[in-house]
């Protein structure tokens, strides 16, 4: 039996313990993401959310980077991912790689017909801004797959003893109609609400956890691993429960402290930077508007008429008299505060990775050249990568999966993948960038190795064929233009044939001059 009063107590202490991050969103969000900068202070719709913006530096660099990693890591025109099998006898047979390649079409398939590109690009956002970010994955009967980035301001996160989320309370509205359309008459305050003011919005709670007390031998919703429980948290009342195979939420954090629960972005970083090049912004456009139309130095007698500023405005003066109006000069010295502007912008720049970014390249640069580049590029988002990888990427992909597979969106597979486990390999360009290291590494050897191939056999240490293969692998080479081993094979008996008949050509040659030259000796010798 559900106990809607210890779920709610267990969401106003998470609810308690998170109010200290919760200001710290808003102020980062008032410079950083203002149109979702509706944490702690609440905006009608529509309302101006940038009043307080002066410099768009910081929101500049924060949507560089989260385009950068949209495309990096989850880019819909390229493959980003692909599967494998745990036992690795079964990567090589054709059958179930066969099998395996048609699943991960269908997953590009269904992901790119999906909102996915979409939400991922707000988890992106949210993840750079907030260092916290959740995206729920729901079975979709009509495009198959439904994402949803939640806002930060409703949910509240709880890890597992092992650091991983397993546990979201999600606070949102919805419409006395929508709840009785959602959840029929189980809430008496609902149906009389629906009934009077059908569009009034009411606090509803969604809760997703381990359901500890299940019975692992059914399969029904309330059984399922994952626990889902809609409720009202005003008067405690169970509007619904079901229940999810696997976790459906994911939410990644950029950088996490073991002591906290919550991640740290980069516009946590750059904020002192932020609000201090927003403050001298300020002042530098009041300063500029001084010197552009400066204040006036006016006599305290003699003028009895207003003064007019404006341009071709008259003001009249006693003729012969020294009194007279004068701009009153402030002396204000703007290039210092230019100055200094630049150099916060530029510790903005650096704490969103701008100078990785935007690594500047050279006209005619080699291969060998960019490879380096983008390899520096890489290395410094490496950190961000594992954790995106572990708290993003795998349970995505696994949640797709698993979902696609219950729909069978999939062919039917071998009998011989009958409890196989499936690993998931990433192929996005900073994946393969963080492996060009073993290209790099192996092209240098090539270079030094080449002088003395001409001394001693060295090149027999290395195995070509793997070489070949592990390149394609890296940069990512589609494998369609690429010769398979059954084709290379054929090719190296054709040319070993066509070399071996070369070859007795050649010795045939030889021993007929050999023969054509003993001819005259033979004959010679006869008595």
């Amino acid at each position: 039996m559900i106990n809607t009063q210890e779920l709610v107590r267990r969401f106003s202490k998470l609810k308690s313990a998170r109010g200290t991050w919760e200001t710290h969103w808003q102020e980062i969000a008032d410079y950083v993401l203002p149109r979702r900068a509706d944490i702690v202070t609440k905006f009608s719709k529509g309302e101006k959310r940038t009043e307080r913006v002066f410099d768009s530096s910081a929101i500049n660099a924060a949507e560089l980077l989260a385009s950068s990693l949209h495309g990096m890591l989850t880019n819909a025109a390229s493959p980003w991912f692909m599967m494998n099998y745990k036992e690795p006898g079964l990567n090589a047979d054709d059958k179930a790689m066969e099998w395996l390649e048609e699943c991960t079409k269908q997953m590009y398939v269904v992901l790119n017909r999906s909102n996915f590109q979409q939400e991922i690009h707000e988890l992106y956002q949210d993840l750079i801004t907030f260092g916290t970010a959740g995206m729920m994955i729901e079975q979709d009967e009509e495009k198959v797959l439904r994402f949803s980035t939640r806002h930060i301001s409703e949910i509240y996160i709880q890890e597992n003893e092992f650091g991983r989320v397993d546990t979201v309370y999600r606070k949102f509205k919805m419409s006395a109609k929508g709840a009785m359309s959602m959840f029929g008459d189980v809430s008496k305050k609902i149906t009389k609400l629906s009934e009077a003011e059908p569009y009034e919005e009411i606090d509803l709670l969604h809760v997703v956890y381990p359901r500890e007390d299940r019975n692992p031998n059914k399969i029904d919703a309330k059984n399922k691993p994952f626990a889902s429980i809609y409720c009202d948290p005003e008067d405690n009342t169970l509007l619904g429960e079901g229940g999810y195979d696997e976790f459906p939420y994911v939410v990644p954090r950029f950088v996490k402290s073991s002591i906290e629960t919550y991640g740290r972005s980069p516009a946590m970083t750059a904020l002192p930077d932020i609000k201090m090049i927003n403050k001298m912004s300020e002042t530098l456009i009041k300063a500029a508007q001084k010197v552009i139309d400066p204040p006036l130095l006016v006599p305290d007698d003699g003028f009895m008429l207003p003064i007019r500023t404006v341009p071709g405005g008259l003001n009249f003066y006693r003729s012969g008299s020294r009194d007279r109006i004068e701009p009153l000069n402030t002396n204000a010295n703007i290039g210092i505060g230019v100055e200094y502007e630049e150099q916060r912008r530029d510790a903005i720049r650096k704490a969103f990775y701008v100078d990785q970014l935007l690594l500047a390249q050279r006209v005619n640069m080699t291969a060998t050249e960019v490879l380096q580049r983008n390899e520096e590029k890489m290395r410094m988002l490496a950190p961000v990568l594992g954790r995106l990888q572990g708290e993003m990427l795998q349970p995505l992909i696994t949640r797709c999966f698993n979902i696609m597979l219950k729909m069978n969106m999939f062919p039917v597979p071998p009998e011989s993948l009958q409890g196989q486990t499936i690993d998931i390999e990433y192929t996005s360009p900073l994946a393969r960038s963080q492996r060009t290291g073993d290209i790099t590494a192996a092209s240098r050897m090539l270079e030094m190795l080449a002088p003395l191939a001409q001394m001693a056999p060295v090149f027999d240490f290395l195995d070509v064929d793997k070489f070949v293969k592990h390149t394609q692998e890296v940069l990512g080479v589609p494998a369609k233009i690429m010769k398979s081993e059954a084709e290379v094979a054929e090719l190296r008996e054709e040319r070993a044939a066509q070399q071996q008949a070369m070859a007795q050509q050649q010795a045939e040659l030889e021993q007929a001059k050999a023969a054509g030259q003993a001819a005259p000796m033979v004959e010679a010798l006869k008595p």
